[in-house]
């Protein structure tokens, strides 16, 4: 008995349309046809002209595969409810040629994609890296501390503009709820107040900057809030994190939300690969170098282990891992020090994986009741928040 064919369909996604290439075969030219972008009825019909242009029949299985980008996941869950195998791929992962300059257009990324996804299927799990697509509800999860990360930097942005601006006139200000008094009492070298223009300028850029500090405020009350009085699975993993001096309320979230909750991970070389902290060794002939690690991976949770690196030498010295860094880093120069914490964030980043999946204490660490935590954080922000009221 013959085995059905099997249509394998590359999409190249854009703005206003989708290219669809198709083939049944890696060696077969293939079929491209466009689509109107997001219209998946006309997706239905292509796959439909498809299946009977390479004489298919109507109950052919379909193979799909799309770059990860701006569009997300939501068209990989729409293709899989409909009963085809979609793989989303990691565009820094894709074979491409090596030469300087090469000829780039959507019919050839297409074809290329559809050569790629034959080899796949025919067994060459090597050709890209797939991504492992989160469910809706665990996409969802990253949005408040992504949406809080954004907004810190936005209130940045803002407060070293009305700097700036400031100091085009020689002047300084502490950038917050006592800013408006501050302003009308600066005079500059001539002893003259801030001119008309400028000072209408400061305040709308101020204005700015309170609505981003409420929006911080709120955002960051509704993490503890849920922290508190949530009973969401993954916010026990968060709770475990936060029994680890160090380790503070946003830290904790960021890597259950973004890692712990919903990863399958099955080793420390894993857990390092998927936040790009890998070694990337340069060995060819008489060459050989270390190119530093990969950053091929969660920059958002890459980041922040670095800096939650930092934070533990500092409040966790008596542990194994600070000790460790010390020995084999302290005595050294700044630079090596500055490579040592990227060697000390991975072993770190292990230790609280086996900490949140397993209960092993990362060893000589010290442990506190996370509810202390959140209570002190609830406290100083609901001071904070007083002290910015008009």
């Amino acid at each position: 008995m013959t085995a059905t064919k099997t249509l394998y369909i590359a999409l190249e996604l854009g703005q206003d349309k989708w290219l669809l290439a198709c083939a049944t075969a890696a060696a077969e030219k293939p079929r491209f046809r466009p689509v109107p972008a997001r219209d998946l009825d006309r997706l239905a019909e292509e796959i439909a002209k498809a299946k009977g242009r390479f004489g298919l029949p109507a109950d052919a299985p379909v193979c799909t595969c799309y770059e990860a980008g701006r569009d997300g996941f939501w068209l990989h869950r729409a293709l899989t409810s409909r009963g085809i195998n979609n793989v989303v791929v990691d565009s820094g992962a894709i074979e491409v040629n090596r030469r300087h300059k090469h000829a780039k257009t959507d019919p050839l990324d297409a074809a290329k994609l559809v050569n790629l996804l034959c080899r796949y299927h025919g067994g060459e799990r090597k050709v890209w890296s797939v991504v492992n697509v989160p469910t809706a509800a665990d996409e969802d999860r990253r949005q408040l501390h992504r949406g809080l990360k954004d907004l810190q930097r936005q209130q940045t942005e803002c407060r070293n503009r009305i700097k700036g601006l400031l100091a085009s006139q020689g002047l300084d200000a502490p950038v917050d709820a006592d800013f408006r008094a501050a302003l009308a009492a600066l005079r500059d070298w001539a002893g003259q107040p801030v001119p008309a223009g400028l000072q209408q300028r400061l305040l709308q850029e101020f204005a700015v900057w309170e609505a981003l500090h409420r929006q911080v405020r709120d955002a960051a009350n509704e993490q503890e809030r849920r922290l508190r009085e949530g009973a969401e699975p993954f916010l026990e993993k968060v709770r475990r994190l936060l029994g680890l001096k160090a380790v503070g309320v946003r830290s904790a979230w960021v890597l259950v939300t973004e890692l712990f909750a919903w990863r399958d991970i099955r080793n420390g070389k894993e857990l390092g690969a998927l936040v790009g902290l890998t070694p990337t060794p340069y060995d060819s002939g008489k060459s050989e170098r270390e190119q530093g690690i990969s950053k091929a991976g969660n920059k958002h949770v890459r980041g922040l282990i670095v800096e939650l690196a930092w934070l533990w030498l500092r409040w966790q010295p008596r542990s194994a891992l600070s000790q460790w860094y010390q020995r084999r880093f302290g005595p050294g120069n700044k630079r090596a020090r500055k490579i040592g914490i990227v060697a000390l964030a991975r072993k770190l980043l292990i230790a609280l994986w086996r900490y949140v999946e397993r209960g092993e204490v990362p060893a000589g660490a010290e442990e506190k009741d996370w509810r202390l935590r959140v209570s002190s954080t609830a406290r100083r922000h609901a001071k904070g928040a007083a002290a910015a009221a008009p």
